[in-house]
């Protein structure tokens, strides 16, 4: 592993959602060289005090640990084999640290292909968000060799709260991932339709989510997206996580269920809300407007469905009358 005096110098490449705030939490304890392809990005990233290179290639040389966060699988085969791949300008003994959802397809094949050219693959997806990621607070799953997760331990600790190893090859991580999605998936789409039930039966939502938070239906999902769902009758929520993330992950679930041969019904009716959406042109909405897909429109409090239920009979009653 190269040392920048007794720091070890850390390649981030892809800055958005989550790789930024991963960035700028490791840039505390390592040294850090940023890249990503969107200028938009970089230019956040420096105001951020995150050091940019010019090109994936300048990021990594020199570079002992080189964090991917990419949104999926292609992606993460064209940052390392493709026409500017990066493969080929790592130092040997270099550690490439893979956390995003990808899917278990490629992973014993990237792993192999760097392990030609004296490349550790460590296959360390995570969860949290975010805000979750500035704070060092996420869950990562990691599935590698125990002596290049010796070498990674400082930068994934350094990221995460919890820290789970869950297999010794890269895959591993991928698989619990997998697993995980599964319930994030369908947790997201419970919440959106509990909140849009709680609203069709006249129920104030703020006060439905603060009730629900308390009692045995509570998660974490309807903690953190039942705000946003709220919010966004009255505005667009944040873009914190995409709704199309969840159509790739969730596609991710029912294919590894498929493959083992293993029912997974509810996650495939999540997955089907999740589509709706994305065909509904919420895919680049954040993933708690798929409420929207369950109830385009709040239909308001209490008071209005009363006052409404009212009319409908007033007008009953006129009708019976003639």
């Amino acid at each position: 592993m190269t040392f920048d005096g007794e720091h070890p110098r850390v390649a981030v490449l892809g800055l958005g959602a989550m790789g930024l705030p991963m960035a700028t939490r490791l840039a505390g304890a390592f040294t850090v060289i940023g890249y990503d392809p969107v200028p938009t990005s970089r230019e956040r990233a420096e105001k951020s005090g995150i050091t940019c290179a010019a090109g994936a290639a300048d990021a990594v040389v020199g570079a002992g640990i080189v964090l991917l966060a990419v949104r999926d699988a292609a992606q993460v085969e064209d940052v390392l084999f493709g026409e500017d791949g990066i493969a080929r300008d790592l130092t040997p003994d270099a550690i490439v640290v893979m956390t995003s959802t990808v899917g278990l397809d490629a992973v014993a094949s990237w792993a192999q292909r760097l392990d030609e050219r004296g490349v550790v693959l460590v296959d360390a997806p995570l969860s949290g968000g975010p805000v979750r990621a500035g704070d060092g607070d996420l869950l990562i799953v990691v599935g590698a060799h125990p002596s290049a997760l010796a070498l990674a331990r400082p930068v994934l600790e350094r990221l995460a709260s919890t820290l789970t190893v869950v297999g010794s090859k890269a895959g591993d991580g991928q698989a619990m991932k997998t697993v995980n999605q599964l319930l994030c998936g369908v947790h997201i789409a419970a919440a959106a339709e509990a909140l849009a039930l709680a609203d069709a039966l006249g129920l104030d939502q703020q006060l439905a989510l603060a009730a629900l938070e308390t009692g045995a239906a509570a998660s974490f999902m309807l903690s953190n997206r039942g705000p946003r769902m709220v919010q966004g009758y009255d505005g667009d929520a944040d873009v914190l996580s995409r709704l199309d993330i969840f159509v790739k992950d969730l596609g991710i679930v029912g294919k590894a269920a498929r493959t083992a041969g293993l029912a997974a019904p509810v996650a495939a009716a999540a997955e089907q809300l999740f589509l709706l959406g994305q065909t509904q042109g919420l895919g680049a909405a954040d993933d708690s407007s798929v409420i929207r897909v369950v109830a385009p429109q709040r239909r308001g409090t209490a008071a209005d469905v009363a006052g409404t239920a009212s009319a409908e009979g007033d007008t009953d009653g006129t009708q019976a009358a003639r």
